[in-house]
């Protein structure tokens, strides 16, 4: 795929507002489901989806293991809604890994690691920004989302609840006192 092909994907599933909000809210519901944040010793759900524009994703990734996503449950995120919201509940909670979905929604079954961007790809005059808060997921999908292949991508912290959305090197965190906007229950 060429650099024009991936930049027009790009420019066309950048927006697919749909699809990011189902990731988005999906993170969000298992974030304020989860009571026991508070407690020690206890760890929350914790997700990575990463949105690519192409199948190809071997270049960067790595499988993990026999991490992988339940597919004969839920093979699209949005066919049906419900059942993508239940794999992604026991993802959170026993799996590791990143889940790719591509730009269509289709998601695929070997969870991966990203690997870093090696010295070649890298901008010298780059500086995501992170924050001193992101650790080693966060970070992945901070530095993923400046690939070309990656559209963006969304995280869910297991220490807190908060959800993450990544895009060209930016991010927005939302806390978890902060998700479901006007919809959080009191």
């Amino acid at each position: 795929m060429g650099m024009a092909d991936v930049d027009s994907l790009r420019a066309k599933y950048a927006t697919s507002q749909e699809l990011m909000d189902l990731l988005r809210y999906t993170a969000e519901a298992l974030s304020i489901e989860f009571t026991r944040w508070d407690e020690q010793y206890v760890s929350g759900p914790s997700l990575y989806f990463l949105v690519v524009a192409d199948i190809d994703f071997g270049a960067y990734t790595d499988p993990l293991g026999e991490n992988k996503w339940p597919v004969d449950r839920c093979r699209v995120v949005s066919e049906p809604p419900e059942a993508f919201v239940g794999a992604a509940r026991d993802v959170a909670f026993s799996r590791d890994g990143a889940v790719i979905i591509t730009a269509d929604g289709t998601i695929q079954e070997q969870m991966v690691r990203v690997r870093g961007l090696g010295v070649d790809e890298r901008d010298s005059s780059d500086d995501l920004g992170s924050a001193d808060w992101m650790g080693t997921k966060h970070l992945s999908a901070l530095e993923a989302s400046t690939r070309d292949q990656v559209l963006w991508a969304v995280t869910l912290s297991e220490e807190n609840g908060r959800v993450t959305t990544f895009l060209d090197g930016s991010y927005r965190d939302y806390e978890r006192d902060e998700l479901g906007g006007r919809w959080r229950p009191g």
